[in-house]
């Protein structure tokens, strides 16, 4: 395996710094839930359900305020959105340590609509900065870097509220936001490729909401499902065994199967279908259970976990070619509301068959749901078939086509 397309695209002006601001900005993203239910349960003294609602609320405020802020940074930029947002997180968790429970579920739900994109604008960064042809292993970069944020952000929420007084773990939170916004405020990576403006009015949905973006977060939606399905079926499968205290290993284990699929994955050149590989992952999680034994559960989970950040890194990559710079943000944030849906219903999809059946089971049930999700996309999928968008300069003025008005 060749290192040199990670070595030509870590070259390029300004890619280095936004991959390392990246892993800093959003680890206080990740830390988000965990810190949220510990604070329901531990600071609160609520029970596990109410903490999920908790969770559930915020999710919900986050797929719908996606798009919004995607939208925000198409037509305001990429300074104006990280402050607005920046400020209102701010404002919400610092409040939220002194609500009731019934505030604090509405808190939830608006910290959510307001979440800073930082998963989003690092994507579109990257599209507007690395060249068509060599936006794969970027991507790829950018996928193993999340693995790495989940895997410090939830470790790290936990010493906090473990270690802190009642409540300020979501201080902490709000000071981590704080930073998160700083830096990407200071950055100010470009979000539109050079030699292209901002446009002064935005592009009709109707030109590029296509079937295939549609097919597209229905299959990025069906690969969050199988994945947090998968995690809570291993931390289920762990705790029946009377290995909990091995779950931590197991889940590094897991993210270690992903980055090291993803690293390979990044110096692939042919093209590949996003749905091709969710496909494969939920094909492959279906004969989990079968494994006698958790240490066995682990390694059956190889197959499918090794093409979790491919899977991953391929629905940036689709997407950048279906949807014109000037909606990325917007079709960024659309795309983290599926991935966002998918892990909203994965979890309690799992804990059903947990309950009535076995751990086994689950694995069984999701990925079949998953696999089900990607052939209900494909005819939409091929029919809504277009020719790659390509980042190029602007015509001159003379000869450019003007934009259609706003949807």
């Amino acid at each position: 395996m060749s290192l040199k397309p990670y070595r030509t695209v870590l070259a390029l002006p300004g890619v280095r710094s936004l991959l390392l601001v990246g892993i800093l900005a959003r680890v206080p993203a990740t830390a988000l839930g965990i810190t949220l239910t510990l604070h329901v349960v531990n600071a609160m003294g609520l029970s596990w359900a109410r903490a999920g609602l908790i969770t559930a609320a915020y999710t919900v405020g986050a797929a719908v305020g996606q798009p919004l802020t995607g939208r925000l940074v198409d037509r305001r930029g990429l300074r104006i959105t990280m402050l607005l947002t920046t400020v209102a997180e701010v404002i919400v968790w610092t409040l939220a340590p002194h609500l009731t429970y019934g505030p604090l579920l509405v808190a939830a739900v608006i910290g959510g609509l307001c979440g800073p994109p930082v998963f989003s604008v690092v994507r579109l960064s990257l599209a507007a900065m690395v060249p068509s042809d060599q936006r794969r292993p970027a991507f790829a970069l950018d996928s193993m870097i999340v693995e790495l944020s989940y895997m410090v952000g939830p470790a790290l929420a936990v010493v906090l509220a473990t270690s802190l007084p009642p409540g300020y773990g979501l201080y902490a939170l709000a000071v981590g936001l704080v930073v998160s916004g700083a830096l990407l405020w200071w950055l100010n990576p470009p979000t539109q490729p050079e030699g292209q403006e901002i446009p002064q009015v935005a592009p009709s949905r109707r030109t590029w909401f296509s079937p295939r973006l549609l097919a597209l977060m229905i299959a990025a939606a069906a690969a969050t499902f199988v994945l947090s399905a998968s995690e809570i079926t291993v931390v289920a499968t762990l705790q029946e065994s009377g290995a909990a205290g091995w779950t931590g290993l197991a889940i590094a284990l897991w993210c270690a199967y992903s980055l090291a699929g993803g690293l390979v994955f990044g110096t692939v050149r042919r093209p590949v279908s996003a749905l091709t590989l969710i496909a494969a992952m939920a094909v492959l999680t279906i004969p989990v259970g079968l494994a006698s034994g958790w240490p066995w559960i682990m390694l059956a989970l190889l197959p499918s976990g090794v093409l979790c950040a491919p899977s991953m890194t391929a629905a940036n990559d689709n997407l950048t070619r279906i949807v014109p710079p000037a909606a990325r943000g917007e079709a960024n944030g659309m795309l983290g509301s599926a991935f966002t849906v998918g892990v909203a219903a994965g979890a309690p999809f799992a804990g059903v068959i947990i309950d009535n059946w076995s751990p086994e089971w689950a694995f069984a049930g999701a990925g079949v749901v998953g696999v089900l999700a990607v052939l209900v996309a494909v005819p939409a999928y091929r029919r809504g078939h277009r020719p790659v968008v390509e980042d190029t300069a602007p015509e001159p003025a003379s000869e450019r086509v003007p934009e259609p008005a706003t949807a």
